[in-house]
């Protein structure tokens, strides 16, 4: 099918509509496990441990999860994932001991690195090069979409049903997301992916012959990834520095989320006909920027002005992670090469965090704010010598 006659809305309900739900499911549960497992009898330290072993399933699974989906096939990895998740989170419901929460959390961490894979590579393979950001950048966004959704449902569901409410309102959603993986299409093999799956190259190897690239522009990723995660801690910390209540707080997060969502689609749309580096570099500088300015905000109007810019940055820069992957992945092999820039992006967003509380605990928050938000600057740096200064149309799309 070529360029001209392709559109992204003939697939949207089987390429996008899983994602909507996966993305709500999460964000229905995101909120409430600390909870669920302080109910349990777990200690804060231990509540947070268990949250965190969401992010640590996601990043051990990378790879794991490559090997599957270039063994089964996306679909199958899509059904495989939203059945996975749906155990983990009955485990949830059920659990009695915070050891058994954990399990369930680390279950939905390793679901979730196999489902965004498959969905990156179905995408990847059935979209034409000339629409490929704007579908990655719409899977980013309706990614967020459902994470931003997600809390609100689970809120009325708990209304009712108690913190068991929210892992419901889940089921619920991943049963949607597995019933529409069946109604994605299985891919006709081109001579190149034929050739990926039949030889299947070993990790390492891959690792091995795309180094430059995985040391240049996968470190950006890094860098970036590792932003977005310091991000969602910065905002609510610095505004309990200023004195703004947990209301306000909220408040401003979500008005940052909507900004963040509104940019997915302009994104995807600017890297397209312009080039990638039109979008890499305002996202990285205006996150640095943002993040900069954010210590010497003391006030709720600069504050919310600092934190929006922060969100206008990141939703800028929604689907640059897939996209750059996809474009830098070869046709053998692909699967495997987009495990390893997984691993590198989640390594970032498991660090980021960890970064910024040390430089906290060394110096101060305002410190450690400055030094997360110079990533962002580190990062244009790699973009601009790394990335093409030309359009697209411009380039050899082979």
């Amino acid at each position: 099918m070529g360029d001209a006659q392709f559109s992204l809305r003939k697939i949207a309900i089987p390429a996008f509509g899983p994602t909507v739900l996966f993305g709500l499911g999460n964000g229905a549960v995101l909120p409430v496990i600390a909870l669920s497992a302080r109910d349990m009898g777990a200690s804060p330290a231990m509540a947070g441990v268990v949250v965190a072993l969401i992010g640590l399933g996601s990043l051990t699974g990378n790879i794991p999860a490559a090997l599957l989906t270039s063994r089964i096939g996306e679909r199958k990895a899509l059904i495989g994932a939203s059945i996975l998740t749906i155990v983990a989170l009955l485990l949830c419901v059920f659990a009695v001991h915070p050891a058994m929460l954990a399990l369930g959390t680390l279950m939905i961490g390793l679901a979730t690195s196999v489902f965004y894979l498959a969905r990156q590579t179905f995408l990847i393979e059935a979209v034409p090069f000339a629409l490929r950001a704007r579908a990655l950048s719409t899977l980013g966004g309706t990614h967020r979409i459902g994470m931003f959704v997600g809390p609100f449902a689970a809120a009325g569901a708990m209304h009712f049903m108690g913190l068991s409410g929210a892992y419901w309102v889940a089921i619920v959603a991943l049963i949607g997301a597995g019933i529409l993986s069946f109604a994605v299409p299985e891919l006709e093999l081109t001579p190149g992916r034929g050739a990926g799956l039949a030889i299947k190259p070993k990790m390492a190897t891959m690792a091995v012959t795309h180094a430059k690239v995985y040391l240049t522009l996968g470190v950006g990723i890094l860098l970036i990834s590792a932003m977005r995660a310091a991000r969602q801690i910065v905002i609510p910390l610095w505004a309990d520095s200023i004195g703004l209540s947990p209301t306000a707080t909220a408040l401003i997060f979500g008005v940052t989320s909507a900004v963040d969502m509104l940019m997915f689609y302009p994104a995807g749309k600017i890297m397209d006909e312009y080039g990638r580096l039109w979008v890499a570099l305002p996202c990285t500088l205006l996150m640095g920027l943002a993040l900069a300015l954010m210590p010497l905000t003391t006030s709720l109007a600069p504050f919310v002005m600092a934190s929006m810019l922060l969100g206008f940055g990141n939703g800028f820069g929604s689907g640059i992670a897939m996209t750059l992957g996809a474009d830098a992945s070869p046709p053998t092999g692909r699967t495997e090469f987009l495990g390893i820039w997984r691993l590198i992006s989640d390594v970032g967003t498991s660090a980021g965090p960890f970064l910024l509380s040390g430089m906290t605990a060394l110096v101060s928050l305002g410190a450690g704010i400055v030094v997360t938000g110079s990533f962002g600057f580190l990062a244009a740096a790699l973009f601009w010598r790394w990335l093409p200064h030309i359009r697209p149309s411009e380039a050899d799309r082979t």
